[in-house]
């Protein structure tokens, strides 16, 4: 790291340049799984008008005076079922740090690259830790939505708090963000590898393997929102480099949310008939997530496991996401080496 020598008045720190920062940002979690914890955690996501596009006029006094009323106990009691209680946080901030932490070691050999994570929902927050990274003498900056497919809710919210974070900054760093790498190979041999890994500790084979996909409203798809062609891109290439059929790997949407129609076939619902029709063994892999959390390891391990069985199925494993495994950090690494050329 330098410092620049030039005059400052004696009580002014010495300004520090010359780095490189990349900032890994994921959606984010609650603090505990109490009350007040989960209420401010989804009073911040669900105020979020890439999340939620309705007027705030009409929206704010519906989630303020109704739908956080219950929601947050619900939600935190969830939370509880699949809380990381040996460090009393939720998994996808495990897994998120501990992300940070190996793509910090893998980047070893650029001595001038500074890696760190963020929240676009709780804490740590981007606007903090782009304030660290700048005052830690990075001068061009990084930011990497944890997304593989893009969408306005997700990817497109966290450039723009990134951006808004240069607002609030008199020296700007130069800022890129990483675009979506829902077909690079690494991301798509790794997804193969895992599922192939998963299914040799099987004493059966799955009649079906669905992708299951993080919804959003069919709306935001109309307005020109590419999440699901790049969802069915993801799930094509797959099926390819398994060599299975379109009947035994299917693509489904999860985890809907209000009264419009979302993205469709419906995960549950395509899980209940599957097991009514005479599928008797299933396997589900979440692609679109980057790290197991309450989507994946309550909603599908969890619930969805129940669904299948409940209606006659026989056999249910989930796939878990890409996490920390070393396969899963040599596809963040490759993405953020090839995005950092003419940088470093």
């Amino acid at each position: 790291m330098t410092t620049m020598p030039s005059p400052l008045p004696s009580d002014h720190p010495p300004v520090k340049f010359g780095r490189v920062g990349v900032l890994l940002v994921n959606l984010g979690t609650p603090e505990g799984t109490d009350y007040w914890s989960m209420r401010r955690y989804l009073s911040e996501f669900l105020s979020d008008k890439r999340v939620i596009e309705w007027s705030h006029l009409f929206w704010q006094p519906i989630l303020q005076l109704i739908v956080l009323s219950k929601r947050p106990q619900k939600v935190g009691k969830a939370y509880e079922e699949i809380w990381n209680h040996e460090k009393n946080e939720s998994f996808l901030l495990t897994y998120t740090r501990n992300q940070s932490d190996l793509l910090g070691a893998a980047l070893k050999d650029l001595p001038n690259v500074t890696v760190d994570w963020a929240m676009r929902y709780g804490k740590p927050s981007i606007q903090s830790k782009m304030n660290e990274l700048k005052d830690a003498g990075c001068e061009k900056i990084l930011v990497f939505p944890l997304y593989p497919q893009y969408s306005a809710p997700t990817t497109a919210t966290v450039n723009d708090e990134a951006f808004k974070a240069l607002l609030q900054m008199r020296w700007q760093p130069a800022l890129r963000t990483v675009p979506p790498y829902h077909d690079d190979p690494a991301y798509i041999e790794a997804l193969a590898n895992s599922i192939q890994a998963k299914l040799a500790t099987l004493d059966w084979e799955p009649e079906v393997l669905l992708t299951s996909f993080h919804g959003i409203p069919q709306s935001y798809f109309k307005g020109g929102d590419p999440y699901h062609c790049q969802c069915h891109k993801t799930a094509r290439l797959l099926r390819e480099k398994l060599g299975w059929s379109k009947e035994k790997l299917q693509l489904t949407f999860q985890s809907r949310f209000g009264p419009e129609e979302w993205l469709q076939p419906y995960t549950d619902k395509t899980v209940e008939e599957l097991a009514k029709t005479g599928v008797k063994k299933l396997a589900i892999i979440n692609p679109g997530f980057v790290s197991d959390c309450l989507e994946t390891l309550e909603e599908i391990a969890g619930e969805a496991g129940e669904i299948f069985l409940h209606n006659g199925g026989e056999k249910f494993a989930h796939i878990p996401c890409l996490n920390d495994t070393p396969a899963g950090m040599r596809v963040l690494e490759t993405v953020v080496r090839r995005e950092l050329q003419g940088w470093v």
